[in-house]
């Protein structure tokens, strides 16, 4: 067992009790005022000088003191717009909740800061740390690029990580994402322009529904017929909305999906040939479809050489952690433009609470907050020992 574990040990008493009180107040988007307050209050006390770099985004400087490279450590700290029945004695009560468990990332990165200052005199460089809102959204990390998050210091090298639940994510066990990690995803809203009549009327109108109708089944097709088949390529429709009766055919539908992939440039054909589809699809209707890009994530692909090295110190932790290499995971991560700009890579640390059945994004979820500690100390081990080794 590491000295960076055994502080972590140490201090996990403090940060379940900062874990709750996050818990409690979840917080949605990018717009998290009091979990911001929260973690620069944390931060000061801790001795550091915290930045409200973009909306309710905090940078925060561990090193500096020595010449070297610089690091990057980053938490999310956003919930879900849902409510929770955990039956957790600190369950959030305010219509939101931490379902994904971006509350003990918020928890290891603000107890990594502490150890951070603790042994501050071994940082060979400097150590950024990067906590951010708005990752349920895709809109968190970009904000916080776009504000200079990578450049002031210039970041060489960065590190996330997420817990999990589920099959084979018992505490101890952390996963190692390598080469192509988490899949690209893009999304986009459709708008099918027709002309509305009454439904006993269908020759006056130009029905959206039918054309919305072929549209959903038209794009599947890029999927079956123009993605090489041995790709994972995901193509989704969540929501499809038209009409406000059932005898009126209404001017307008409108399709939202996502198009997922691990492969740059099967994501960039389908992201040209869906706007196509839909296009000729609605003239031969003759209708018209609009179509625009909610957001645009990369496939988030970990960094070979920093996955080896991150692996080397991760074993120095605790012969209690045992590492385990992932298969790719088709969810996404905004944490990809981090590592689109920079070398990266991306931990999966289990947080099962044994015989609790109830996945992420489910209300009734709970985490094992014995990961904590291990969380904390693979941030503050890797940011240290990577910087020493790349002086």
């Amino acid at each position: 067992m590491n000295k960076y574990y055994e502080s972590a040990l140490k201090i996990k008493d403090e940060l379940v009790a900062i874990r709750r009180q996050l818990h409690q107040n979840p917080e949605v988007g990018c717009n998290l005022p009091n979990t911001t307050k929260f973690v620069m209050e944390k931060l000061t006390e801790y001795g550091y000088e915290p930045k409200e770099i973009a909306p309710s985004g905090v940078k925060a400087i561990a090193g500096g003191k020595k010449p070297g490279k610089v690091f990057l450590i980053r938490g999310d700290m956003d919930a879900l717009p849902m409510e929770e029945h955990s039956g957790e004695e600190f369950a959030s009560t305010n219509g939101c909740a931490h379902a994904c468990g971006h509350d003990l990332h918020t928890t290891m990165m603000l107890g990594a800061a502490k150890l951070l200052k603790e042994y501050e005199d071994e940082i060979e460089g400097t150590i950024v740390l990067m906590f951010q809102p708005g990752e349920e959204i895709f809109k968190g990390a970009q904000s916080m690029l776009d504000n200079g998050i990578l450049d002031d210091p210039k970041v060489d090298a960065a590190l996330g990580a997420h817990v999990f639940n589920g099959e084979g994510m018992d505490v101890g066990k952390v996963y190692m994402l390598n080469g192509p990690a988490f899949a690209s995803c893009d999304g986009f809203d459709i708008t099918v322009h027709g002309k509305g009549s009454h439904g006993a009327l269908p020759q006056m109108s130009i029905d959206p529904v039918n054309v919305a109708a072929h549209i959903h089944t038209a794009l599947q097709e890029i999927i079956a017929r123009e993605v090489n088949p041995g790709s994972t390529c995901v193509m989704t429709i969540g929501e499809l909305t038209a009409g406000t009766a059932n005898n009126i055919i209404p001017p307008t539908a409108r399709l939202r999906g996502t198009v997922r992939s691990f492969s740059p440039e099967d994501r960039a054909l389908m992201v040209q040939r869906l706007p196509e589809v839909c296009e000729y699809i609605a003239k031969a209707f003759r209708a018209t479809a609009e179509v625009k890009w909610d957001y645009n994530i990369p496939p988030m692909i970990c960094d070979d050489q920093l996955c080896d090295d991150v692996k080397k110190y991760l074993g120095e932790l605790s012969d209690k952690v045992e590492l385990l290499k992932n298969k790719q995971n088709s969810g996404s991560e905004d944490f990809a433009l981090v590592t689109d700009r920079v070398p990266g890579t991306f931990l999966g640390l289990g947080a099962n609470v044994e015989g609790y059945v109830h996945g992420q994004h489910s209300p009734f979820v709970r985490f094992n907050e014995d990961v904590i500690p291990i969380g904390v100390s693979s941030y503050v081990t890797c940011a240290i020992r990577w910087l020493q080794e790349h002086k």
